[in-house]
């Protein structure tokens, strides 16, 4: 039921509804929210909270402890001097929502990587981190515009289904309810995407259902770019510590990112490896993978204190001569989580494919072309540029 509702309505019509509540949802929701305060509006999730692949692990189990699991920060490159986009950030750091992540990054294997790393498309510019967790972000994102409680929050909520007829669209999640809206916005392409067969166990993928072949040249055309897009698939484990684990050396900044080489990457499985201080002063540990193997063998395997083992082994021998890193003792706790939505790559989306007038849907997310693609950078332009699209559009009506 909605996040904010304390009693089950059996009215869920609205004017408009985002589906997904990652980074782009929450900026497109939060700017629309700024110029139609009298719109009934609902955002539908189907994680336990907001954030997507910039979210934070709040464990049930390990109590205090808020690990970022996804993208711990975001850097913005914005070589091509966008107003939306550089109006927007200084609007998030005159907010203190953001600042300026001034964290060690580390090269493991090749110290002569570390200029070619700082250079890519995931430092490059200014990287900026959370005020708060990744997950708090999008919330005071949302909260920043929504004064008057306007958005209904559903999560744990999965869509499965959509239908378009001439009054709106009807949206079917996996618990049966059904949401009717007008217009809707998809910030994940998940019912867009071939994935969807899989993961929704159904035979045709639900944008394509809703809207058949040849009915709207842009609908035909988005869902043939996204035919070619494929996905980084990801597993992350994360690692609580115990009370006195700390650093070697005096390091107190809130991060501090290790990366591998490939050939360290390919004997090890890790791909980084990001410290994260907690508020409490403890330790996290997130490491991320994307090695195809590897997360194979975690997913026919299901075996997490054997994942434990050999992680904790793998950790302390990569880090065995390090100066920062001391070794863990396997009295630390551990966390694994499969990515659902990963990091999109080879084809990107066109921004002009952004909106369907006729059909009444927009789309927006870091599967967008630009040099934000794959990136938090591509999902908050695609939403500032949607919005933008979305308004000019229904001022004209």
């Amino acid at each position: 039921m909605p996040d904010n509702l304390k009693i089950m309505k059996s009215d869920f019509s609205y004017d408009l509804l985002i589906i997904g509540g990652g980074i782009s949802a929450c900026v497109f929701a939060s700017k629309y929210l700024q110029n139609n305060i009298s719109k009934k509006i609902a955002l539908i999730e189907i994680g336990r909270g907001l954030g997507g692949r910039s979210s934070t692990r709040t464990s049930k189990r390990f109590k205090g402890w808020k690990l970022n699991h996804g993208a711990p920060n975001f850097n913005i490159s914005n070589s091509k001097d966008n107003l939306l986009l550089k109006n927007y950030i200084n609007e998030l750091l005159v907010n203190k929502f953001i600042k300026i992540d001034d964290s060690e990054l580390i090269s493991l294997g090749d110290e002569k990587k570390l200029e070619s790393i700082k250079k890519s498309n995931f430092y490059c510019g200014d990287s900026y981190l959370s005020s708060f967790s990744m997950g708090e972000l999008s919330q005071k994102i949302i909260e920043l515009s929504n004064l008057r409680d306007k958005i209904d929050l559903f999560f744990g909520t999965l869509i499965v289904d959509l239908k378009f007829n001439n009054n709106g669209w009807i949206l079917t999640s996996n618990k049966g309810d059904e949401l009717r809206s007008k217009y809707i916005i998809c910030s994940t392409n998940l019912l867009l995407h071939k994935r969807s067969l899989k993961i929704l166990n159904i035979n045709q993928i639900p944008l394509r259902k809703a809207i058949p072949k040849n009915k709207d040249k842009n609908i035909d055309l988005l869902l043939n770019f996204l035919d070619k897009q494929s996905f980084i698939p990801r597993l992350t484990f994360l690692i609580y510590t115990n009370e006195k684990y700390r650093y070697k050396d005096f390091y107190s900044k809130k991060y501090r990112y290790f990366y591998l080489n490939k050939s360290l990457e390919d004997k090890y499985k890790f791909e980084r490896v990001i410290f994260q201080l907690q508020e409490n002063n403890k330790l996290g540990i997130v490491i991320h993978t994307k090695n195809k193997d590897f997360i194979n063998s975690y997913i026919n395997r299901r075996d997490e204190e054997f994942f434990k083992q050999l992680i904790f082994a793998n950790f302390n021998e990569l880090f065995s001569n390090n100066n920062s890193v001391n070794q863990l003792t396997c009295n630390e706790g551990i966390s694994i989580m499969k990515w659902r939505a990963s990091q999109p790559s080879g084809c990107a989306v066109p921004l002009s494919l952004q909106l369907s007038k006729k059909y009444r849907i927009g789309f927006c997310g870091d599967w967008f072309e630009g040099e934000g693609f794959g990136r938090i950078e591509g999902s908050i332009l695609s939403a500032l540029i949607l919005e933008e699209k979305f308004k000019n559009h229904l001022n004209k009506i």
